[in-house]
């Protein structure tokens, strides 16, 4: 590969990372249409690496196209959003299993200790901050379940449900931090089926509760303009 073909592929990746953000914040609003020629020229590109994003985007779930009438932003629905929560509790319970067997001492403390140092909150941390601190934990114990196609599937759904955790974490501040040491200290003992059981009770979610969030969800995608 040249040197102009690294900087097309550098280039066409930082357009993916950037329409992707937007994608994630909803700065497309729920069911917008996505003006290609008006966001090409915002982004400073041209219509063919714009369209490449934007399909690798559809494939992933962040956007959808609908035939004859170009891309859109996907809704948030509450059913969906249910279904990835499913999906997360079944990535994550096998991890911690997985972590039990795999992780070594060192890691596992090394983990406690990244919990020592973060918390707990004292509300003076911002929804966006915590989720990536929250992020950053369940993708270390993914790590330690040494399987990297679980964990780059998890990167997908974390990415999905973002805006979501924003909006969520405002009611979970209180209590993830004890959540997070409890699922810790039953990996300490490698207790596996302790680990798992305190996983899906951090995770789980009823679809009231993420009807009543997604609610707010909207409620902030509208109120910021």
């Amino acid at each position: 590969m040249d040197h102009s073909e690294k900087k097309t592929q550098s280039r066409a990746e930082s357009l993916y990372i950037a329409v992707k953000d937007m994608a994630i914040s909803f700065k497309f609003k729920p069911g917008e249409r996505i003006n290609e020629v008006d966001l090409a020229r915002r982004m400073g590109a041209s219509r063919t690496p714009l369209r490449e994003a934007l399909n690798r985007l559809v494939a992933e779930g962040f956007l959808v196209l609908k035939q004859g009438r170009g891309f859109f932003c996907r809704d948030l629905k509450p059913r969906e959003m249910f279904e990835l929560y499913q999906f997360r509790a079944v990535l994550e319970v096998a991890a911690v299993r997985l972590a039990c067997e795999q992780a070594t001492e060192q890691e596992v403390a090394e983990l406690m200790q990244f919990l020592d140092e973060t918390g707990p909150d004292e509300d003076g941390q911002t929804s966006e901050e915590l989720v990536t601190l929250d992020e950053y934990f369940h993708e270390k114990i993914m790590a330690l379940s040494r399987n990297m196609e679980m964990s780059k599937t998890l990167e997908n759904v974390n990415a999905r449900i973002k805006y979501f955790r924003w909006v969520d974490m405002d009611s979970k501040r209180k209590t993830t931090q004890k959540e997070h040491r409890a699922i810790v200290e039953a990996l300490m003992a490698r207790d596996a089926d302790l680990a798992a059981q305190r996983m899906n009770a951090h995770i789980a979610k009823r679809l009231d509760q993420i009807t009543a969030a997604v609610k707010e969800s909207y409620s902030r995608i509208y109120l910021v303009t």
